[in-house]
This record gives structure tokens, sequence and C-alpha cells, in this order.
């Protein structure tokens, strides 16, 4: 769909609402600073609920924000999930900005999803459903999107439904991912011991003087600090497998 553009959108400029007041502010692309986003916009919507709505919005606590980040649909809350589990992502930011742009003859505005920071660079992200992906508009919207966020050297990606059962198990683990909840000394003696290789049912025996239920919660809140490592790919169960990150 990139192709079918007449030419590179021109003229393009974010439209951004600061946090502090809401007071919009238009910035030439080329000045964007992503970090400055994160610290200072708001996200450029704000949802209502209302009877009969084919979206279901909410507000995920995000343990890398450590703070509230917005969604509109089930799906946009799946993405956030795995950003929010995702050890290389530094910041989220929903709804970060209005692009607008001169494109194929008309001027064309669109508000992307999410913003990461991320270790390897800012990332934009539009979540949308597989099936939609191919309908004109969404196609050429993304296309110029596309052109203008990689014209940073930024990414840009498509997030459509994610895999199973990994979803699954991102969801599960997010569970136990509010740090406060969890005892410092407990979290101390899992890591001092050697639990490569050992399945998830037998690491809660490993403390035999702390009660079970409080060691399974801990193991749990080490694999979302990716502490411990398991196979997402698979179901997990007692028998799942840990890994030590090195």
């Amino acid at each position: 769909m990139a192709d079918d553009l007449d030419a590179h959108p021109t003229s393009v400029v974010a439209r951004v609402r600061r946090k502090a007041d809401g007071v919009e502010s238009e910035v030439d692309w080329g000045d964007v600073s992503p970090e400055a986003l994160v610290d200072a916009a708001t996200p450029w919507r704000t949802f209502r609920w209302y009877h009969g709505q084919k979206h279901y919005s909410g507000a995920y606590w995000s343990s890398t924000e450590r703070a509230l980040v917005i969604y509109e649909s089930r799906l946009e809350l799946a993405r956030l999930l795995l950003a929010d589990f995702d050890r290389s992502v530094r910041r989220i930011l929903a709804q970060p900005f209005l692009l607008e742009a001169d494109v194929a003859g008309a001027r064309r505005r669109h508000v992307p999803d999410y913003l990461l920071l991320s270790d390897d660079g800012p990332v934009v992200v539009d979540v949308k459903p597989a099936r939609r992906l191919a309908k004109q508009d969404v196609a050429l919207t993304f296309a110029w999107t596309r052109l203008v966020v990689e014209s940073r050297g930024w990414s840009y990606q498509i997030a459509s439904e994610p895999a199973e059962p990994e979803l699954s198990n991102v969801r599960f683990l997010a569970g136990y991912r509010r740090d406060w909840l969890f005892d410092d000394d407990l979290l101390a003696g899992l890591r001092s011991v050697d639990l490569h290789g050992v399945t998830l049912g037998e690491a809660v025996r490993y403390l035999p003087e702390q009660p079970e239920p409080l060691v399974r919660s801990a193991v749990l809140h080490l694999l979302w600090r990716h502490h411990f490592t398991i196979d997402l790919s698979k179901t997990l169960s007692s028998c799942s497998v840990l890994g030590v990150r090195s």
C-alpha cells in the first residue's frame, strides 16, 4: 500500500496535549522528542463508557509506568500487557499524538495507539484486528504512518491478535506484577537458590520454612520480573520448567 502513495507524506506535524493542563500544541515532526512526550503528554482522546458501545475501554496499572495506562479495546489491552512484560520497554504512552500530513493530495490525520521507549529506540504501535488490515482506508493510514515514523529512524509496528497461549500466560503473570506486595526477604531467598531446571511445582517447596502459597506467588512475581524464565509458548503448569536469566 505504501507504493500507492503519490509521494512521501509532507508537511508533517504532531499535535500533542500537555499533561499539566490539557493545552494542545503543534510540533514539526522532525522536532518531536519521544522522551519529552512520555513525560509531558497526555493521551490524545478521552474515552467514555456508554450502553451498547462496541469497544471495551479501561485503564491498566502498568508496572513499567507505575501508573495507569488507558486502552480502548481488549486487543489494545493485550498489546499493553505484552509491552508491560517486555523488559526492553522502559516507558509506555497511550495515544501519544495526533499526526497530520499531506498524503496523496489530501490532508490526513491519525492517532497511533501507543508509543514505547525501548532499548532499541522509540516504537510507535497501532493495534487493529487482522480481519481489518486489508481494508483500503486502514491500509492507507498505516502505510503513510509507517513512512512518517520510520523517517525519524523510529520503529513502527502493527499489532493484531497475539499468539496463544503466550498472551494467556502473560495475563496470568500480570496478576503478580505489583512488587510492593512481596516480602523482600522471601524474594532474596528465592534468588539465592539454584532453581535452573526445576519445575514450578518443585520450586514452591525450596523454602520449607515459608508457606507454599507465598513461595508460589513470589516465584510467579520473579517470572514477571524476568529473574526466572519459562517457555511461554506452552500453558503454564506445575510441570513448567524454570530457567534463570544470566
